[in-house]
């Protein structure tokens, strides 16, 4: 049985196809991010799956694309977890997420490829490898125009009072905003980022609010200026997003791909479908 896993930062998706490219099952686990979750919460996470559980003995290949494994260390760390668990697997493949996204939007095209969701990324695809402007330092440092770079952002109007009044009051009633629980979750619990995230989802609520629209806009600037345009490549190249800020805000992110003269290829909430079609042809 093959087992291929998209894993963001907030949930991990996977799906199970047998040799005869049959699903088996598919299921949904909290996220896998080996630079925020500790190793103890890594396994228990999984072992809490019931039919990751009761199909580990099956499991022969594991393709999993994941949040934070874009460095040796992390990377490792999740590669022993999962080889550990799934002991009748004969081979463990573990890569960061990005690659699973130019899996399934790019296939073998050519393209600049992004992710916009709990966190943020970007490469460049040349139909065989990947090419980076920078390595990911994660939430804290980087991650322009991701569910937890508008929660920051969100957080920090509100308490500077810099979020219109109107706003603000509906962003009280949505959220606990009190300061020792928020920085409880910051700085005490596991996964911080996805914790900030959940402060993104107000803008879905509030989408068409001038400040809102304002804020997604400004955030997807800065990703182009950071995260696109430094790879000058042709105005032509195909530019494809995966996630919910990119999903639900692309009318946007297309105004803002239009001022820069470039366009927007396609744009996918969930790539573990696309993912499970590559590997069957793969």
């Amino acid at each position: 049985m093959l087992l291929v896993a998209d894993g963001g930062s907030t949930k991990v998706d996977w799906i199970a196809i047998d040799k005869n490219q049959n699903e088996v099952f598919r299921t949904q686990t909290q996220g896998l991010n080996p630079n925020v979750v500790s190793l103890p919460e890594l396994k228990s996470r999984i072992d809490n799956c019931l039919e990751l559980k009761n199909n580990k003995e099956n499991i022969k290949q594991i393709f999993f694309y994941g949040a934070g494994c874009g460095t040796d260390t992390p990377k490792k760390a999740l590669n022993d977890i999962l080889s550990d668990y799934f002991s009748e697997s004969k081979k463990v493949v573990v890569e960061e997420d990005i690659l699973g996204a130019v899996y399934a939007a790019a296939s073998n095209q050519k393209s600049i490829v992004c992710i916009l969701g709990t966190g943020s990324n970007s490469c460049y695809y040349d139909g065989e490898n990947v090419e980076y402007i920078s390595p990911s330092l994660g939430y804290t440092v980087m991650d322009e125009a991701s569910g937890n770079y508008y929660g920051k952002r969100l957080l920090r109007d509100y308490f500077y009072k810099k979020m219109p009044t109107d706003i603000a009051e509906l962003f009280r009633q949505e959220y606990n905003l009190n300061p020792d629980d928020i920085k409880h979750h910051l700085y005490k619990v596991d996964n911080p980022n996805t914790y900030l995230a959940t402060f993104a989802k107000f803008m879905f609520l509030h989408q068409e609010n001038k400040y809102i629209k304002k804020l997604v806009r400004n955030g997807f600037k800065k990703f182009f200026n950071f995260h696109i345009l430094g790879y000058n490549k042709k105005k032509n190249t195909p530019i494809y997003f995966i996630g919910s800020i990119a999903y639900y805000f692309r009318n946007i992110l297309e105004e803002v791909a239009a001022k820069n003269d470039l366009k927007i290829s396609g744009v996918i909430r969930k790539p573990i479908e696309n993912l499970i079609e590559y590997h069957k042809t793969t």
